[in-house]
């Protein structure tokens, strides 16, 4: 089997366990116990409780997983162009996969948590899984759509953090939490599932999520267009000479997260196979605005 389809066959692994953990942290430990973690998921379990009892197709709720694949779904289209074509073919498949597992775990579990009445547990291992299922999906360049889209088309367009959108977002959602369920232990139980999950994302991560790139090509112009067009990448044409003949060339830097590599090499080697690509580490985690 050639070693791109293994990276593949390596990649859809991921994507299927890391969605099935994301379900299972979903369905067996936040649902249950009325937690909303923010997010779409967050917004689908406000929803699924609101909704109980008004249809008699749903007894129990419009099902968590469908709302949220319908939330999914325009926010995916959204950013993919920003994507790139296989990203954007993998990350359908992940939230595809993780609203299929989290309603079938419900249904299998009748809705009810793994671990009865212990809601501080149940947040502490539902952010632990669902961290783990989060790095694992960005460990397979795929992402899971969900607000964090809505936050970098945001990000984009007001030149606001992408980090600080996202608690903007998150905190809108468990307001909802705690209005729809009347609960003021919903807002402290769900920050605490929040917690949990980014300090697991922060701990297997690398301490550095993003890279520096330097690409030298024929066709800077081209490879400029993809990278802004269809992947949202921003950076900076430097002006270059080389030592041994002198030629003069045009060396696109940018910085980009370390869990989108792989696809801007693609991009890049997909129109120039002979560019030239070089990476280190980023030294500052701050992403200045490029021109």
């Amino acid at each position: 089997m050639p070693l791109d389809r293994i990276a593949l066959a390596k990649d859809f692994l991921l994507i299927l366990v890391g969605s099935l953990l994301l379900a299972i942290g979903y369905s067996l430990f936040i649902a249950p116990l009325n937690i909303v973690p923010g997010g779409v998921y967050g917004l689908s379990i406000v929803i699924n409780h609101i909704t109980k009892d008004i249809w008699e197709a749903f007894p129990h709720g419009l099902p968590v997983g469908k709302v949220a694949l319908v939330f999914n779904i325009p926010l995916f289209l959204l950013a993919a162009r920003s994507l790139g074509h296989m990203s954007a073919i993998k990350t359908v498949i992940t939230f595809v996969l993780v609203a299929v597992f989290t309603d079938l775990i419900a249904d299998l579990s009748q809705g009810r948590a793994l671990v009865q009445d212990d809601p501080i547990l149940c947040s502490f291992y539902g952010g632990a899984l669902l961290g783990v299922g989060v790095y694992l999906i960005f460990f397979s360049h795929s992402t899971c759509a969900g607000t964090d889209t809505l936050a970098r088309v945001l990000s984009r367009r007001t030149n606001m953090k992408v980090s600080s959108l996202i608690i903007g977002i998150d905190s809108i959602v468990v307001l909802l939490g705690l209005i729809s369920f009347g609960d003021w232990k919903v807002p402290l139980y769900s920050w605490l599932t929040i917690f949990i999950y980014g300090k697991v994302v922060e701990v297997l991560q690398p301490q550095n999520p993003h890279k520096a790139v330097f690409i030298i090509s024929d066709k800077p112009q081209e490879i400029r267009d993809a990278l802004v067009g269809r992947m949202g990448v921003r950076g900076t044409f430097l002006h270059g000479k080389g030592m041994y003949q002198g030629l003069e060339r045009e060396v696109i830097f940018i910085i980009i997260q370390r869990k989108n590599l792989l696809s801007l090499k693609r991009e890049v080697l997909g129109i120039d196979p002979k560019a030239f690509i070089s990476t280190s580490d980023a030294s500052n985690d701050t992403m200045p605005t490029m021109i």
